[in-house]
């Protein structure tokens, strides 16, 4: 193999791919990188078992300087390539690779050879058997995976709770995830109808990954979902993700539909007021905030106490009050992830008791968007 490229093009790639590789896998060879080259193109690949990123550099595009002398493939150690292209002097590098995979990178004066593996024994990309697809507006999935992804348990006692709950169904959209402390739920209604029904559960982690890779230009994210694995299409990216196997639990039952107690207020405006509480309720043990609320006097109040440190108490000038006193006590932590989730805009936070879970929801369209967070017993 042998070809000659555009380094700041290079660089993009090799940062796309870099996202999957990771260097504590247990198969030795997806530490590295695997290069493919042929008269289309280069393509990178990048795997760490549970996601795959393949990205290609096109040939046609002339500012990618792309010429390819030489068809091949590669494995390259990762870390190392990766570092040596970002610190090449010139515009361009060339990449030779000999019989014995030793490969050469030159650049202006700068020359480097390292050791190269086998391309052949490196896994296959998951085959994805469908010709299903579905598009979804890119920022509107940006959007829900942001909203959602920050719900879901880090613990792997629960693995299915580790992602997020998809569910996709004509012309709607719904996304879940919960730790069993906290829920999101997000529901959406898409310009393109979509043909079957769709449930699957992607891991919080590639979700997360995947967004970043994301364009602020990007205006479509098309995804093919089969038993156990998803891809998406990012233009000339592929990005693959295992799906978690088992039944998502039933949710929609955890969320009220009444309230006993109901206050209003700018997003913006509380979350400030809790960041503030929690300074002092991150010294102390449980970590805990408390509200008050009392709806003669329309006044809510927030406390937050450390033993060794002091207490803070404030009174909050909510848009609205109603229904009966209520004293509860939850995770600041919690709150501030949900009350970020929403941006500028007013909130109804509903209870039903000092013990029951509470439910954080937009003033308008209340429905599509629900975060729920369940309180801590303090006494």
């Amino acid at each position: 193999m042998k070809l000659s490229i555009n380094r700041a093009a290079f660089i993009k790639a090799l940062n796309t791919v870099s996202r999957a590789i990771s260097s504590k896998t247990t198969i030795p060879i997806l530490t590295g990188l695997k290069l493919s080259a042929d008269v289309t193109g280069l393509v990178l690949t990048g795997s760490n078992a549970d996601i795959s990123i393949e990205t290609t550099v096109q040939i046609e595009d002339p500012d990618n300087q792309l010429v390819i002398s030489e068809a091949g493939n590669i494995v390259l150690p990762a870390r190392f390539f990766t570092e040596i292209v970002k610190k090449l002097p010139m515009e361009t590098l060339t990449l030779e690779v000999s019989d014995n995979f030793q490969t050469k990178i030159t650049s202006g004066q700068s020359s480097f050879e390292i050791n190269g593996l086998d391309a052949g024994n490196y896994p296959h990309l998951p085959e994805i058997d469908t010709n299903d697809s579905i598009t979804l507006s890119a920022d509107i999935f940006k959007e829900v995976v942001s909203q959602t992804v920050m719900a879901v348990s880090n613990q792997e006692s629960r693995p299915i709770l580790t992602g997020v709950h998809f569910t996709i169904d004509d012309n709607s959209l719904m996304a879940v995830a919960t730790d069993s402390h906290r829920l999101s739920q997000r529901k959406v209604v898409l310009d393109q109808p979509v043909n079957g029904h769709y449930d699957f559960v992607i891991p919080g982690h590639s979700l997360t990954e995947l967004t970043k890779m994301i364009a602020d230009d990007q205006t479509n994210v098309t995804l093919l979902v089969t038993e156990n694995q998803v891809l998406f299409m990012l233009g000339d990216t592929m990005f693959y993700s295992r799906l978690l196997e088992g039944n998502y639990p039933d949710t929609t039952r955890l969320i009220p539909t009444e309230f006993d107690t109901r206050i209003q207020f700018d997003a913006h405006e509380l979350l400030a007021s809790v960041e503030r509480a929690s300074l002092l309720s991150h010294e102390s043990r449980n970590n805990v905030v408390k509200l008050t609320i009392d709806p003669d006097q329309q006044i809510v109040t927030i406390y937050g106490n450390s033993p060794d440190v002091g207490n803070v108490e404030e009174a909050m000038e909510p848009r609205s009050v109603e229904g009966n006193q209520l004293e509860i006590s939850f995770n600041p932590d919690y709150m501030k992830d949900a009350l970020r989730s929403f941006g500028q805009t007013n909130v109804n936070i509903d209870f039903t008791s000092p013990l029951r879970p509470f439910t954080l929801m937009p003033s308008e369209d209340g429905e599509s968007f629900i975060q729920l967070i369940t309180p801590i017993r303090t006494f």
